[in-house]
């Protein structure tokens, strides 16, 4: 007979598993947590008055079976894991442990979509609804949603990518439904909690991942639909830790291009290989007087240095814009013949 589950919070469950596997245990799982995962489920445990034995089991074996179907998901997917589990516990059971699992772990949908050759999934969609193909796109990898977005109707494209930009959250309904008609063999159960997808960096990384003209078109037709969301978007296209991916020709363009002392604020934060690769770019001399000049800046504030990074993407997106150098993306257009 199965016991019956109490209903605890996914914190409540975490803290009652800890004080069940003791603390030497408990202490190095807390070295895999951060800081703020560690500060609120130590105030769940300080709040725990007595746990009984019949609730300790429960959350550990729920934690077992989590941890079981994890091992299956890692071997065949989550079809795979469902197929063990309902031989091992039945239907009923192998459905609230999948359930818990895609909420604790995050599973996330469309998993055999992202495995998928882009082309396939492009079959399926290019029919369907904007919105249907703007939830697909926000879940795959970003190239391959860039691949998509590229072979879709230039008309459809910049409606598209702002659904992707404006998608806030969507029912697990919806999304189970739609996965289903796309991958019929797999069956997925989700936990009654909306699932964030889209939003503004989710277009930011397929549009990084299709082609310059097709860039183009979609930035130009937003501009016109909502110019406030083409801006947001082309200030997170191109970031200053982005100029590693320039080829040395372009960065000395660009150190041409821009003000000494927005070169000297912006470099003041930057990693070491973006230093190196500016500074490599430099003469000689050239390098050796920033360095100088950098050591005796002293203290900066992170403001000046935003916007004087800010000044330099733009102006970096400025020379792509006229063709003086070449950032590279995704597709075929940035081939120098």
């Amino acid at each position: 007979m199965a016991r019956q589950q109490t209903k605890l919070t996914g914190r409540q469950k975490a803290a009652i598993l800890l004080i069940s596997l003791g603390p030497d245990v408990s202490a190095q799982v807390y070295k895999h947590l951060t800081e703020e995962e560690i500060e609120k489920l130590s105030l769940e445990i300080s709040s725990v008055k007595k746990v009984d034995t019949g609730m300790k089991e429960e959350v550990v074996d729920q934690f077992h079976q989590i941890a079981l179907a994890q091992d299956y998901i890692s071997q065949g997917g989550i079809g795979y894991a469902k197929t063990v589990l309902e031989k091992a516990f039945g239907e009923q059971e192998a459905n609230n442990i999948i359930n818990r699992l895609t909420s604790s772990l995050q599973v996330r949908p469309f998993d055999f979509a992202r495995k998928a050759d882009p082309q396939q999934v492009l079959n399926y969609i290019q029919s369907e609804h904007p919105q249907t193909i703007a939830l697909v796109l926000s879940y795959l990898d970003p190239e391959q949603a860039g691949q998509i977005l590229s072979a879709l109707p230039q008309e459809m494209q910049a409606d598209i990518a702002k659904r992707i930009a404006t998608m806030d959250s969507t029912s697990p309904e919806i999304i189970s439904q739609v996965e289903e008609v796309l991958e019929r063999n797999i069956s997925s159960s989700f936990t009654e909690d909306y699932t964030q997808t889209g939003g503004i960096q989710a277009v930011v990384e397929v549009l990084n991942g299709v082609d310059r003209s097709t860039e183009r078109t979609i930035l130009d037709a937003l501009e016109i639909q909502d110019p406030e969301l083409a801006d947001e978007i082309k200030k997170r296209m191109f970031v200053f830790e982005d100029i590693v991916i320039l080829d040395n020709r372009a960065i000395q363009r660009v150190i041409r291009e821009v003000e000494n002392e927005d070169l000297r604020l912006a470099l003041k934060v930057a990693s070491e290989e973006v230093k190196e690769i500016v500074f490599k770019n430099m003469s000689q001399r050239m390098a050796e007087t920033f360095k100088e000049e950098m050591e005796y800046m002293g203290p900066v504030r992170l403001r000046d240095v935003e916007e004087a990074q800010t000044r330099i993407v733009a102006s970096i997106r400025r020379l792509e814009d006229i063709g003086e150098i070449v950032i590279a993306r995704g597709g075929g257009d940035d081939i120098i013949v």
